[in-house]
C-alpha cells in the first residue's frame, strides 16, 4: 500500500491523547465508609465494573476513529499493474473504406463501430483520432461527435502502414495507445511488420455476417456495328448461393435496358446491351444486397470522331495500312520521309514510322514532344536500319535495346491476351492458329511486357509503358518479302488498337485516385481554365495546355463517383465518368492471422475498461473515510446505550 501524502501519517501520535485521557480517568479516589450506604456495596461493585467495559470500549472506537481519519487524510492508494503507461496518449484509427458498408450483427460496420466509439468514450478522455482520409488531433468525444456522425465512407483503400507513419510522425512526450477498428480487408503481413514493438496497437476486427457481394467491374465496347455499340459489362460474383440479380443501364437518368443476370458455378458474369452509335452520358447498376459502392458504374462514350493517323515510309510498303485505317474511322495518310510536313505531325493522333533506315534527329526531336503530348507512336524497323540509330531513337522513350540483326526465320506463337491492348478484342484465349513468322528479326532487349512473342518468347511486339501517350515497338519488318504477317488476322486488331490507343473511341470511365493524364482536345487562350461540373460539386484540375489539347491531372478528385463534364467557362467541352476502384469487393480477403501477435478486443468500452484497471491506481482512502463515520457512530451509541 503506497500513500499519496504519506507526512500526514505523524499525526498518528495524536493516538496518545486518547490514551492519556483513558489513564487520566482511571485514578484512585480514596473510600469513604457510611454506615447508612452499606447496604449498596454489592451493586457498587458491579457499576464499577461495567463502567470499566465502557471506557475501553471508547478508548477503542476513539483509536480507531482518530486513525481512519489520519489513514484517510494521508490517502492510500494500491498501485497499478501497469501504472507506468498511464499517462500515453490515445490514437484512435477508424477504417472508413467502402468494404465497412457490409452488414454485421448491428448493422453496418462502420456505423456500428462510430456508435461504439460515442456510447462508450468517456468525455475526459483525450484522443486523436485517424481515418482514411481525414485526422482530427487531440481531441475528445464531445469535440469529435459532429464528425463522427458526419464520417463519409472513403474511396480511398484502408493503408494502415501509412495511417501508422502519421502517427509515429506525430511527436509526443508520451507512449502512445493505439486502437485500430477495420475490418481487415486486404490486410497484409507487410502492413504490420514495421509497427513498433513498444507501442503494439489493440485491434478491434469488425466482421461481415453477410459476405455474398456482387459487383460492376467494367464496361467496354463488344463490337462497333454501322448503327450501333455493342456494349459488354462484365460483372463479378463473391460468395456463395446467388439469387437473380437485375441490371440497368441508363443513359443521362433514362433506362434505356434492363435484364436478369444469373449466377451460376461460375463467378464472372459478361453481359452486352445494343445501343445507339452516338454520344452517351450514363450508367450501368445493378441491385443485390451486398456493398452498395460497387453497384452503379458511370461511363461516357464520345460521339465518333475520325481519329488522325500518318505512316512515314515507302508508299509500296506502307499499302496495307490504308486498307486498315479506313475512311469511316480514320483520316490517314502516308508520307516519305522526304515529303514529310513537320508542321502536321502536331495535329496528329498516331503517327506510324514504317521501315525507314533512318530517323534524322529533327524528326526524333518532334516525336519525343508528340508522345509527351499524348499522341501514339508505332516504330517498325527496316533490314538496314542502324542498331545505333533505333537504340539512341528508343532511349527518348524508355529502357529498350536493340542488338544485331539475325537472318533466321521464326513463328510468331504467343499472344498476351491480357495487354491493355488487347482489352476487348478477344472472346477466347487462342492457343492455336495459323502462326504468322518472321525471315530475319533483330534481337530485343526490353523488360516491358510483350504484345506478340515468337516461339522462344523473345519480343515481336513490345508496348513501352507510358502515361500519356503510347509507343509500339516491332523487332522486325512485316513487309512482304520479310515476313507474311501482313496476311495473318492478327495484323488488323493490333493495328487498330494501336492507333486507337488512349483515344476517345471508346467508353470513358476514369478510375478515382489513379492520376492518370487526360487529354482534352479544345484550343484554349493563355489565361482559360477548364472546370470539371458535377451534379452536386465542382473542381478545377491541375491542367497544362499543349497547343490543342489541355493535359488534365485530378490527383484525388473528384471524391465522388458520378458523370462530370469538361467546362470552358459555361461551354461544354465533353463529358467525363469517374468510378470508385473495385478494390474491396470480395469480403472474404480478411486474414486474422497477420493481427495474430497483437492485442484484440470485440468492443472499445472494453479497451477503455482495460486500460482503466491496469492503469488506475486502486484509492481506498474513502474506505477509511467510511470507517471513521462508522467508529463515530459507534461511540455515540456506547455513549448513550452502554451503562
Amino acid at each position: 500500500m503506497h500513500f499519496k501524502h504519506p507526512e500526514i501519517l505523524y499525526f498518528l501520535f495524536l493516538l496518545i491523547v486518547p490514551i492519556l485521557v483513558h489513564l487520566f480517568q482511571l485514578r484512585r479516589f480514596k473510600t469513604s465508609y457510611f454506615t447508612n450506604v452499606r447496604f449498596l456495596k454489592e451493586l457498587a461493585v458491579q457499576t464499577r465494573k461495567s463502567s470499566k467495559i465502557k471506557k475501553r470500549l471508547l478508548l477503542a472506537t476513539r483509536l480507531l476513529l482518530l486513525t481512519c481519519a489520519i489513514l484517510a487524510f494521508a490517502q492510500p492508494f494500491f498501485e497499478a499493474k501497469d501504472r507506468k503507461n498511464a499517462s500515453n496518449e490515445m490514437y484512435i484509427v477508424l477504417d472508413n473504406s467502402f468494404s465497412m458498408q457490409a452488414k454485421g450483427k448491428k448493422g453496418e460496420l462502420l456505423k456500428r463501430a462510430v456508435q461504439e466509439l460515442l456510447e462508450n468514450t468517456p468525455e475526459n478522455t483525450q484522443f486523436s483520432l485517424l481515418t482514411n482520409t481525414e485526422n482530427f488531433w487531440n481531441t475528445d468525444i464531445k469535440s469529435s461527435k459532429s464528425s463522427l456522425q458526419n464520417l463519409k465512407y472513403s474511396a480511398a483503400p484502408f493503408e494502415l502502414s501509412t495511417i501508422m507513419a502519421k502517427i509515429k510522425a506525430h511527436k509526443s512526450a508520451h507512449k502512445k495507445d493505439i486502437v485500430i477498428i477495420t475490418d481487415a480487408i486486404g490486410l497484409a503481413e507487410k502492413d504490420v511488420k514495421n509497427i513498433d514493438s513498444e507501442e503494439k496497437p489493440y485491434f478491434i476486427i469488425s466482421e461481415a455476417e453477410q459476405k455474398n457481394n456482387i459487383s460492376i467491374d467494367s464496361v467496354f465496347i463488344h463490337q462497333t456495328l454501322e448503327n450501333f455499340y455493342e456494349i459488354g459489362i462484365n460483372l463479378s460474383a463473391y460468395g456463395d448461393d446467388f439469387k437473380p440479380v437485375s441490371t440497368a443501364l441508363y443513359n443521362q437518368n433514362k433506362l434505356i435496358a434492363k435484364t436478369i443476370v444469373n449466377f451460376d458455378a461460375k463467378k464472372k458474369k459478361k453481359i452486352t446491351f445494343t445501343i445507339p452509335k452516338e454520344a452517351f452520358h450514363g450508367y450501368v447498376t445493378i441491385e443485390d444486397n451486398g456493398l452498395a459502392y460497387d453497384n452503379k458504374l458511370f461511363f461516357s462514350i464520345a460521339k465518333a470522331k475520325k481519329t488522325n493517323a500518318i505512316s512515314i515510309g515507302e508508299t509500296e510498303k506502307s499499302n496495307f495500312l490504308s486498307r486498315i485505317y479506313t475512311s469511316s474511322e480514320f483520316n490517314y495518310n502516308n508520307y516519305s520521309i522526304s515529303s514529310l510536313d513537320y508542321n502536321s505531325i502536331e495535329k496528329q493522333n498516331t503517327i506510324i514510322l514504317n521501315e525507314l533506315i533512318e530517323v534524322p534527329q529533327a524528326l526524333q526531336t518532334t516525336l519525343k514532344a508528340f508522345v509527351s503530348k499524348g499522341g501514339n507512336l508505332v516504330m517498325i524497323p527496316s533490314e538496314k536500319s542502324s542498331v545505333s540509330n533505333l537504340n539512341s531513337f528508343l532511349n527518348n522513350f524508355g529502357k529498350i535495346q536493340f542488338n544485331n540483326l539475325k537472318t533466321e526465320s521464326r513463328l510468331i506463337t504467343k499472344i498476351n491476351f491480357d495487354h491493355p491492348l488487347f482489352s476487348g478484342v478477344f472472346e477466347n484465349k487462342i492457343t492455336n492458329f495459323q502462326y504468322p513468322k518472321t525471315n530475319s528479326y533483330f534481337a530485343v532487349s526490353s523488360p516491358y511486357p510483350t504484345v506478340l512473342s515468337y516461339e522462344d518468347q523473345s519480343a515481336f511486339v513490345t508496348m513501352i509503358p507510358n502515361s500519356v501517350g503510347g509507343i509500339s515497338v516491332f523487332s522486325a519488318p512485316i513487309n512482304t518479302t520479310n515476313s507474311n504477317f501482313q496476311q495473318s488476322p492478327l495484323i488488323v486488331p493490333l493495328f487498330y488498337k494501336m492507333a486507337q490507343n488512349n483515344q476517345k473511341t471508346g467508353v470513358n470511365a476514369l478510375a478515382i485516385g489513379t492520376n492518370q493524364p487526360y487529354f482534352v482536345d479544345v484550343l484554349l487562350s493563355k489565361d482559360a481554365i477548364l472546370e470539371i461540373k458535377g451534379n452536386d460539386n465542382s473542381f478545377i484540375p491541375i491542367q497544362q495546355i499543349l497547343n490543342n489539347k489541355v493535359k488534365l491531372t485530378f490527383n484525388d478528385f473528384p471524391e465522388t463517383a458520378g458523370n462530370y463534364g469538361v467546362f470552358d467557362k459555361k461551354e461544354s467541352v465533353e463529358n467525363l465518368s469517374f468510378n470508385y476502384k473495385r478494390s474491396e469487393s470480395d469480403l472474404s480477403q480478411v486474414n486474422t492471422n497477420v493481427v495474430s501477435d497483437f492485442k484484440t478486443a470485440d468492443t472499445i468500452s472494453t479497451i477503455f475498461n482495460t486500460l482503466q484497471t491496469e492503469r488506475i491506481d486502486s484509492k481506498i482512502w474513502k474506505w477509511f473515510v467510511i470507517f471513521a463515520l462508522l467508529f463515530l457512530a459507534l461511540e455515540m451509541a456506547i455513549i448513550k446505550f452502554v451503562k
